[in-house]
């Protein structure tokens, strides 16, 4: 086959798969066919002039027209779409900007709240607002904690406040509760709120006290299971406090839960161990009194110490006193020392050196009301003893400045006409007003007279009933067998406990009132 003539291809294109041919333009094209191919010409002709007759466009003309078209589709799209989401920006600012001028309207300072998920609605924050109202939340506490303003009343305060309220939190304590640990009512029930209560039994922490350990400490029910309160329990188990007693120490202390062993517990026990306390001992008297852990190692108990020094106090003695009186530690004798000290002087004429004395015999002296003292140094008086002879009794037994005033009574009516005995030996022994008449001064007395025996008060009272019953197998006196009427035993705390527990206490009994 030979191609008579051609036209140029003017331009290469990139073929479209199509039921058409490629689209060249032929001009006139002239072939010289052979008969038997005659057929097959008449087909491609009229093919050729089909495709002629077609205006033609380069693909690559399409894509970029296609692309331009696409473009300003997209461009007008776009146009619409950024103008809508400004919009609804500016629609937000327009709320929250609305939601703020409400809340400063009434006295809340919002500035806190920016980045917080709010009401979109002034209606929806008054709601929230007056509900947090009928909890008993003033402005003042909102201010305090603005955050509250983002918890939602259906979602997160309702479903806490029941949850508290199935526990037995009461509503009168719910107001202060939520005052100290608002951030509960971000809390979820399930997830934060249930293992703490779950623990908190596990700790023997018995269900109806489960509602006045929250009451007490609220924040207890942000920590986290494995931290601080974990490790505080295991450390006060480690140092000798019995298992058994965790739940009433928890019970009545539960700031226990919160405190860290490193920075309080550890050091706390260490400076008593330093004052000549055993640490079973510490440990005794945290199951007694737990809350002498919240007592500021620096700046109460260490001052405290210093002060009892500078009043009369040995450096000996001071284990024994906190001992005795471990909350001691926490008063501010700063004030209470140099008051009770001139005020006893101005009955009886005590140096500081005698003051300290007293306070070695009886820490609690240091709390005792002015008028039961003046009560008690009246009687004595009238029972005929001299100021000096006051004087005396007083800083050897100051007992006798906060006995029961009818004890008192009936024990030296029982001395005067029972006992026939001169008042110099109530002098020396003052302890006698401290024994109970029925049970020990009576049957005591009525055997000595029975025997015949002449003793002083101190060998009559100052023993134990075995100790007593052997002595009245003798048929004279050892004045060698009188017991130290003063000193304090350390080792009575670490002797064995009983079974009874001090889990079931009364809730005054950690109550900083004077002595009567």
């Amino acid at each position: 086959m030979k191609i008579i003539g051609y036209n140029c291809i003017p331009k290469s294109s990139v073929l479209i798969m199509q039921h058409e041919l490629s689209s060249l333009v032929f001009c006139k094209p002239k072939l010289l066919i052979p008969s038997y191919y005659q057929k097959r010409n008449n087909f491609v002709t009229k093919l050729q002039c089909s495709v002629a007759s077609r205006p033609y466009a380069s693909s690559s003309d399409s894509v970029r027209s296609n692309k331009k078209q696409g473009k300003s589709s997209s461009s007008s799209s776009s146009l619409y779409g950024r103008a809508s989401l400004l919009e609804m920006k500016n629609e937000r600012i327009a709320n929250r900007g609305r939601v703020y001028e409400f809340l400063r309207s009434i006295g809340i300072e919002p500035d806190e709240l920016d980045g917080l998920e709010l009401p979109v609605t002034v209606d929806v924050m008054k709601e929230r607002v007056d509900f947090l109202h009928t909890l008993g939340l003033t402005i003042e506490d909102i201010n305090n904690y603005p955050l509250v303003l983002g918890c939602s009343v259906k979602k997160n305060m309702i479903p806490v406040l029941d949850y508290l309220g199935k526990l037995g939190v009461k509503r009168s304590n719910l107001t202060e509760f939520l005052r100290r640990y608002p951030q509960v009512l971000h809390a979820s029930v399930v997830v934060d709120l249930a293992p703490v209560v779950k623990y908190l039994e596990g700790m023997d922490i018995k269900p109806n006290d489960i509602p006045r350990v929250l009451e007490k400490y609220p924040e207890v029910l942000g920590y986290k299971l494995e931290g601080t309160m974990s490790t505080s329990v295991a450390y006060l188990v480690g140092i000798g406090v019995s298992r058994r007693e965790i739940g009433g120490i928890l019970t009545r202390y539960p700031e226990i839960l919160g405190m860290r062993v490193g920075r309080v517990i550890k050091p706390f026990v260490e400076y008593l161990g330093s004052l000549g306390i055993p640490t079973l001992a510490v440990a005794r008297l945290i199951e007694k009194r737990p809350h002498i852990l919240g007592f500021g190692l620096h700046d109460q108990i260490k001052p405290n110490v210093k002060l009892l020094t500078e009043f009369g106090v040995r450096e000996a003695s001071i284990s024994s006193v906190i001992a005795q009186y471990p909350e001691i530690t926490g008063l501010d004798l700063g004030v209470r020392l140099p008051k009770q000290h001139d005020f006893l002087t101005s009955l009886v004429d005590l140096s500081r050196e005698d003051f300290g004395k007293m306070i070695e015999k009886m820490p609690q002296i240091v709390s005792l009301s002015s008028a039961a003292v003046v009560k008690h140094v009246e009687f004595l008086k009238s029972c005929g003893f001299a100021e000096n002879q006051v004087k005396k009794m007083v800083i050897v037994c100051p007992q006798v400045l906060a006995l029961n005033m009818d004890i008192m009574k009936l024990n030296f009516d029982y001395f005067q006409d029972k006992m026939g005995r001169e008042l110099d030996e109530l002098v020396d022994f003052p302890a006698f007003f401290t024994y109970g008449l029925e049970s020990t001064i009576r049957p005591r007395h009525r055997m000595v007279a029975k025997k015949g025996l002449k003793c002083s008060l101190a060998w009559l009272l100052n023993c134990s009933d075995a100790k007593f019953e052997q002595r009245m197998k003798y048929d004279t006196i050892d004045i060698d067998e009188m017991e130290d009427e003063s000193s304090f035993d350390m080792n009575s705390l670490m002797r064995p406990r009983n079974n009874e527990s001090d889990s079931d206490y009364d809730e005054d009994e950690d109550s900083d009132e004077e002595y009567l």
